[in-house]
């Protein structure tokens, strides 16, 4: 193969043409959308549009739809000021307010004893293990299930949700909380009384004519059964990798997963090592969590599912999206095993050279 082939799209996806062409429409549009001329009823009207289309991808009314800078904003409009529990397997942007942490088991499952106090993801980034979602929730965090599995905000039973549209095709810098009617929240910031008050600045026209059409491309796709296709590339990479291989723990193997994530754990090879060799063999995947820093940490997720902390660091997550090629998926994995064997080569020779004496 040459050039690069990108298998992170659980940080991200590629823009869909068609959230790229709609965005292009929007740019043509002069009006505010708080403006009351005949240019600003025409931004208005694109807006409503948006949400509205938005609020039928995911099963919601359009005015539960509040359009946020991204899922890290609506995760803070939801939670900042509430008393909420939640998992150290949930994304940084809810852990981050939450005042007590639930039990995980070693499955990956949360325990979830409060669903009324509870934040919880529909699926983990890491992973890709997928919750059960109990009824009432006060939010799901729905960021990486959208556009991947079925998900209607109305099916949950749940207070809010995050919505996130550049993890299935739609632009970043843009997101959505969806908000159960007669839910209020507490606006972080005060302006003009846009999102009906919710949410004050002038809105992304042109990011919510992209989100809309992202989402309904998005929903198509399911429809047509596009992502158990992803699924059988996943599980065709998942199946070379193990090939001769009895030293990498698969996570959440035999658990429901998101169909395009895979993660991997060799003991003894970090996962940033693993990014770095991939990285120069022409493949973009990803390791832990990154903190501000740029360093890879020991993956949260798999400490609070009961993995040590040097082996919670050999951690590697691989996911992919439709148009991956399987060409794609077992080049990475030829260079995957390569990298391994040179890898595990080392440590042999570091612990006993002896043995090693004349290989290469």
């Amino acid at each position: 193969m040459s050039g690069r082939v990108y298998l992170d799209w659980n940080a991200t996806t590629p823009l869909r043409p068609e959230a790229r062409a709609a965005m292009i429409e929007a740019m043509d549009l002069v009006g505010n959308p708080s403006s009351v001329h005949a240019e600003g009823r025409a931004a208005k009207g694109l807006l409503e549009r948006a949400r509205a289309g938005i609020a039928e991808a995911f099963g919601a009314e359009p005015d539960e739809v509040v359009l946020t800078s991204g899922a890290t904003e609506a995760a803070a409009l939801a939670l900042r000021g509430r008393n909420r529990v939640g998992a150290p397997v949930e994304h940084d942007c809810v852990l981050g307010w939450i005042d007590a942490c639930l039990p995980v088991t070693a499955e990956g499952r949360v325990e979830v004893a409060e669903p009324g106090r509870t934040a919880l993801q529909a699926a983990n980034s890491e992973t890709g293990i997928v919750q059960e979602l109990p009824p009432g929730l006060a939010l799901v965090d729905a960021a990486q299930v959208a556009g991947k599995l079925p998900f209607a905000f109305g099916w949950t039973g749940a207070r809010a949700a995050l919505i996130a549209p550049h993890k299935f095709g739609g632009p970043k810098g843009i997101g959505a909380l969806l908000l159960r009617r007669g839910e209020e929240v507490e606006p972080l910031q005060r302006g003009g009384g846009q999102e009906l008050g919710r949410r004050a600045g002038t809105e992304n026209l042109i990011g919510a004519a992209g989100f809309a059409a992202a989402a309904r491309a998005a929903v198509a796709d399911l429809a047509r059964g596009i992502w158990e296709e992803v699924a059988e590339t996943r599980n065709i990479l998942e199946r070379a990798l193990e090939d001769g291989n009895s030293e990498t723990i698969f996570v959440g193997k035999g658990s429901a997963r998101l169909p395009n994530t895979l993660a991997l754990v060799t003991p003894g090879w970090k996962g940033e090592t693993q990014v770095m060799a991939m990285d120069l063999a022409g493949f973009a995947v990803s390791a832990g969590s990154a903190c501000s820093s740029g360093k890879v940490k020991a993956s949260r997720t798999l400490t609070a599912m009961g993995y040590e902390p040097e082996v919670a660091a050999a951690m590697l997550r691989v996911s992919i999206g439709p148009g991956v090629e399987r060409e794609a998926v077992l080049a990475f994995a030829d260079a995957w095993k390569k990298s391994h064997s040179r890898a595990r080569r080392r440590r042999m020779s570091e612990t006993s050279p002896e043995r090693v004496v004349g290989e290469v």
